[in-house]
């Protein structure tokens, strides 16, 4: 283990007072400065210090689970599909920090799906479809659209669109609904639409000729018009039996593994998340 902390170099002074806080230019700016043990792997852990301010740090110290004992036990309950109040009831913690804690894991996991896709060649077949999840109240509905490669199952990205309330109501939640759109305004009607383009437009950004498999949503043959890529529209009805032989295989799988293990998407449940980018979590 000593060997594989000997390549490792810190890329910058966690002091935040320090002239190398921002990245250390020259390698002879920090020395390391031995090892200290501890009880479970890996063992031994490299020391450093700046040469600079002479802070002391180690290679834990850009560790993702630094001072983040439960991050491993969080993680796995969240992706299995545990309500946050649930996960702090069975790690005695208060709900608050199982929040902090799932927000800085979600932060990590956007930051490594960048990272994955930065400089990958764009798909010349996508699938796209969305599910209707909210926040806040079933007054806030929200318009998830998910674009996953055909073939691989890889998810590439995805935007959201915010709408108005639709469906039976009765008389109370009319006026509600009402009284929230003269609050807040009406949802625009194009949002799917237009945040559809843009989903189309950062994925298949680069290709000159695309196909997409999607369903018979109106929104989606109007975002494809005026794109710089010629797009191929193949369309499949969501009346298809949903099986491996559905064109929309890959996107329905999505769907279905987001449903199983994020609480807020559930169809029927009382852990739904309170803000819009809360929602993002379960991607």
């Amino acid at each position: 283990m000593a060997t594989f902390q000997k390549k490792f170099a810190p890329p910058h002074c966690p002091n935040p007072k320090c002239l190398h806080r921002n990245g250390f230019t020259n390698p002879r700016a920090f020395k390391r400065a031995g090892y200290f043990r501890r009880q479970h792997a890996p063992m031994c852990i490299q020391r450093f210090t700046c040469k600079f301010c002479n802070r002391s740090f180690s290679t834990q110290t850009f560790s993702m689970d630094y001072w983040q004992n439960m991050a491993v036990r969080l993680f796995f309950k969240v992706v299995g599909g545990m309500a946050n109040r649930q996960i702090a009831r069975d790690l005695r913690v208060s709900p608050s920090t199982v929040d902090h804690h799932i927000s800085r894991m979600a932060r990590h996991c956007l930051l490594f799906h960048q990272r994955t896709i930065a400089g990958q060649r764009s798909p010349d077949q996508l699938v796209i479809d969305g599910f209707e999840s909210f926040e806040w109240s079933q007054f806030h509905p929200i318009h998830l659209h998910l674009a996953v490669e055909k073939g691989n199952d890889f998810f590439w990205y995805f935007t959201d669109s915010p709408l108005r309330r639709k469906g039976r109501m009765t008389s109370g939640q009319r006026r509600r609904r009402a009284a929230l759109d003269k609050l807040l305004g009406r949802p625009d009607p194009k949002a799917i639409e237009k945040d559809t383009r843009e989903l189309l437009q950062v994925v298949l950004s680069g290709l000159s000729h695309a196909v997409v498999y999607c369903d018979c949503h109106p929104a989606y043959a109007r975002a494809m018009t005026g794109l710089k890529c010629h797009i191929e529209h193949d369309l499949t009805p969501g009346s298809e039996h949903r099986d491996q032989n559905n064109s929309l295989w890959e996107v329905n799988l999505t769907d279905l593994f987001i449903r199983h293990c994020s609480s807020n998407h559930k169809r029927e449940t009382i852990a739904w998340s309170k803000r819009r980018h809360e929602l993002a979590y379960g991607f």
